[in-house]
């Protein structure tokens, strides 16, 4: 079979005002950039504002690999699906991070016949709203040292800053730094940091307010520092708000592209979902609920980081209802959740098997508890076998939760046929009230702790003492009441990454809390977690080329 982008590169693209026909958006509505990608102006959210509102689909996973487990390429394939029965249907995605495509995971697509295009501008800088969240964001971090430069008259202390700087990229090496060196004209000395652009409260805002007036007011709501008698510095009283309005202006509008079988798809914002909420913004996903009959949005990593949060802060944002889930498990990751060789999925066992699936139940469980029907898409890969597929079938309907075979890399929306109609039967059925983990009035340490237990399956919570600094800081200040967004490993259940399957008897290490008062939300950090992630040591990098006629090859 050919390569993810040979495959893309061959595909025939419709002109993007032909996809947006599809969705009766008037072309006046459209912002092109270039053939086959265009922006959706805000105005048309007004127009179609009493139109009947579609079903909305949350596909999950198992906790995955490294190299995850196709949660895109199914949920592309799902939309693909469902309008080939008939009924229309939006795939709403996140923008991929430079980050992942140049380290292991590669790119945020699709993959096979199941893909968004054209790949290679998704994949790389699209519209530009990540360079757009970089700039905006180091603006800020630029006048708030500016600030302390010139008078400093706010009273800012320099040893409680808050906000880092950000950049789309992979590298340990910016996790601390020391910024104004070289003497006084180039401002004070301090300690600094860099995030991952896609860890950034300025991405956060951006997918998570429903209109330009809540982006400013959200963008000036950003604690960036305490002053010297310990009181909240807020990025409002450096005046920089419009200006940071100003660089997001095109980026708060959603990006309309295609799947490789000409169904539209959004992909906009870029939160990742172990270090931020994981999910595309609220706006393109309101805009898709109002143009079609389904729409199908992908929660990053397992059900306990994307799919969590999407539950407890995106659906109590912006009042979504899930009518139902799909949860993605590949055979190779329940082979290491029972103990198989990682460099060696292939080789495991059917026991290796058998023994990991606890872990898909647990995934089960967890989207259950928020009172939504499940159905288990088997992602099923060339090698694996009969014997292995019946086994996890007929695990999840002792489990009573039916599990159909995917085969949307291969075959794409053909493939997934059989999935599209029964989320389609289940989500007619649902008719159950979704509810929360967690009430907002529950201390911090409470929604921590249920969050910890009931989706990880800790036995309890430690807190280590800047952590509880943190969040008696977070009290004071008058945070308590907001939602949390814990920042943990995809890698496991727990916040140790080498614990796989279903760990028992283990402990949740909370080693800092960080404030989004922008974001409305508050990250405690568990585990080894680092917002600024490091490039593997055979990153994807060294397999991406560009020939002597301009065509980009490695790509995937």
């Amino acid at each position: 079979m050919e390569s993810d982008i040979e495959i893309a590169q061959k595909a025939k693209l419709l002109p993007i005002n032909k996809i947006g026909e599809k969705l009766k958006i008037p072309e006046e509505m459209l912002l092109p950039f270039g053939n086959y990608k265009a922006k959706v102006s805000l105005r048309l959210l007004n127009q179609i504002k009493e139109n009947s509102e579609g079903k909305l689909i949350l596909v999950s996973a198992i906790t995955p690999t490294a190299t995850g487990e196709g949660k895109t390429t199914v949920a592309i394939g799902l939309s693909m699906a469902i309008n080939r029965l008939g009924k229309s249907s939006i795939v709403t995605l996140r923008e991929p991070s430079l980050g992942p495509v140049f380290g292991i995971k590669g790119g945020a697509a699709g993959g096979g016949y199941s893909q968004v295009l054209p790949m290679e501008d998704i994949n790389l800088h699209f519209t530009g709203d990540i360079h757009s969240v970089t700039s905006a964001h180091n603006l800020l971090s630029a006048m708030l040292d500016n600030h302390i430069h010139f008078g400093n008259q706010l009273q800012i202390d320099e040893r409680e800053i808050l906000f880092p700087r950000a950049m789309d990229m992979n590298d340990r090496s910016l996790r601390d730094i020391v910024v104004g060196l070289g003497g006084k004209e180039n401002g004070p000395a301090r300690e600094d940091r860099f995030i991952i652009t896609a860890a950034s409260e300025v991405m956060a805002i951006l997918g998570l307010s429903g209109s330009i007036k809540e982006l400013k007011d959200r963008l000036c709501k950003i604690l960036v520092a305490l002053d010297m008698a310990g009181n909240p510095v807020f990025a409002g009283q450096l005046g920089v708000c419009g200006a940071m309005a100003v660089l997001l202006k095109d980026a708060i509008k959603p990006n309309l592209v295609q799947t490789i079988e000409h169904t539209p798809a959004f992909v906009h914002t870029g939160p990742f979902a172990n270090i931020a909420y994981g999910t595309c913004s609220i706006i393109s996903m309101k805009m898709a609920l109002k143009l079609s009959d389904y729409v199908i949005t992908e929660a990053g990593f397992g059900t306990d980081l994307g799919a969590e949060k999407f539950f407890n802060i995106v659906c109590r944002t912006a009042g979504f209802r899930v009518n139902s889930a799909v949860v993605v498990a590949t055979i190779k990751a329940l082979k290491l959740h029972g103990g198989a060789d990682e460099k060696n999925l292939r080789a495991g066992t059917i026991e290796n098997l058998k023994k990991g699936l606890p872990n898909l139940k647990k995934h089960i469980e967890n989207i259950k508890k928020f009172n939504v029907p499940v159905v288990v898409a088997l992602n099923v890969f060339n090698d694996d076998t009969q014997i292995e597929i019946e086994t996890v079938k007929s695990f999840c309907y002792e489990n009573n939760t039916p599990c159909i075979e995917v085969r949307a890399f291969t075959k794409g929306s053909e493939g997934t046929m059989e999935l599209a109609m029964e989320v389609m039967r289940v989500s007619e059925k649902s008719q159950s009230e979704q509810i929360y983990l967690y009430n907002l009035e529950d201390s911090i340490e409470d929604k921590i702790e249920k969050i910890s237990r009931e989706i990880y399956g800790a036995e309890r919570v430690v807190y280590t003492p800047k952590a509880e600094k943190d969040i008696k800081r977070a009290e004071k200040l008058g945070f308590d009441r907001l939602p949390v967004c814990i920042a943990k490993t995809n890698r496991s259940l727990s916040d140790d990454p080498k614990l796989y399957g279903v760990p028992e008897k283990f402990k949740i290490t909370i080693t800092e809390m960080r404030i989004s008062s922008g974001a409305n939300f508050l990250v405690p950090l568990a585990g080894e977690i680092n917002l600024m992630p490091g490039l593997a040591k055979i990153p994807n990098a060294t397999k991406i080329d560009l020939d002597d006629q301009g065509v980009i090859k490695g790509l995937s």
